[in-house]
């Protein structure tokens, strides 16, 4: 095994473009994450989890302008200092102003910097601020044009894209034909063929993690016939595909409405490989809204 210990992972950005949704991802593939760390004990925690590497084998963070300006010097400084051991990654997401602007508008959300301030100000004193961690990020994401998944999804492919071959993950994501195909998948499958539990009135109101729906849908010969086909597609393609380009493989099955059918494919399909071993993050597009 390989003495060689993964850097930890900074997220760090603007308030407002979507830190909290990357962490919330990263931790789907593994890492412990802790938010709002003080830059100050960043140094102590770095120490900590070198000590413990089995225990916290991947791990992110996030530090931002909370911190104050003391923290965020502490944390420029540490980078500066731990550059050649490539101890830390930095990810930095940002938005357009006008953009973060309209999201704290629309939740109604406090800015962390608002009391020097109206809202404009506290955005602008912010970019500010970050900007000498940005200079040091090793990669930059603009969340602007980004609902929540596309973020988180643009987050697996980053993060999983950096690490080594023995991190490779298997994507597996249900969406509804209706609402639209998810950007940035690699391979889409179409289960609208299936029956759907929609027309059966005690069933439509439950989805595919509920045991009457999984219970109907097991009881398929088309439905087992069209998973086990597909399962056997995934094992017998994804070694050659991690192998020619990546290191995450993004799923995306969908259905009419994203409830049953692609929602109980997808759970099936990742209780088989992950009982393989593979690593797989599961993700229900329209169950989640």
């Amino acid at each position: 095994m390989s003495s060689i210990q993964p850097p930890i992972l900074i997220i760090s950005g603007l308030s407002g473009s979507g830190k909290s949704v990357a962490l919330r991802a990263l931790e789907d593939l593994g890492y412990y994450c802790v938010d709002n760390l003080p830059g100050g004990l960043l140094a102590d925690l770095l120490e900590e989890v070198r000590g413990q590497s089995d225990r916290y084998p991947k791990v992110a963070i996030g530090i931002d302008a909370r911190t104050g300006p003391d923290g965020l010097d502490r944390l420029r400084r540490l980078f500066d200092d731990t550059r050649a051991e490539q101890a830390l990654r930095l990810l930095f997401l940002e938005a357009d102003r006008p953009i973060l602007i309209r999201r704290f508008s629309e939740t109604r959300r406090r800015h962390p910097l608002s009391a020097d301030g109206g809202l404009a100000g506290a955005v602008a004193l912010e970019a500010d601020m970050m900007a000498p961690i940005r200079e040091r990020a090793d990669w930059v994401i603009n969340t602007s044009e980004s609902n929540i998944h596309q973020l988180r999804r643009q987050i697996w492919r980053t993060v999983g894209d950096s690490g080594e071959q023995d991190s490779q993950s298997i994507v597996l994501e249900s969406f509804a034909f209706k609402h639209g195909v998810p950007r940035d998948v690699d391979l889409v499958f179409d289960a609208r063929c299936l029956p759907n539990p929609h027309w059966e009135p005690e069933l439509k109101p439950r989805t595919g993690l509920d045991p009457e729906v999984r219970a109907y849908l097991g009881d398929s010969e088309r439905v087992n016939a069209f998973a086990d086909e597909l399962l056997a597609f995934i094992q017998r393609w994804s070694p050659a595909l991690f192998e020619d380009q990546r290191s995450l493989l993004t799923i995306a099955i969908g259905c009419t409405g994203g409830q049953h059918r692609s929602v109980y494919l997808v759970e099936r399909l990742a209780e088989h490989l992950r009982s393989a071993g593979r690593s797989v993050v599961v993700s229900h597009r329209e169950l989640e809204k």
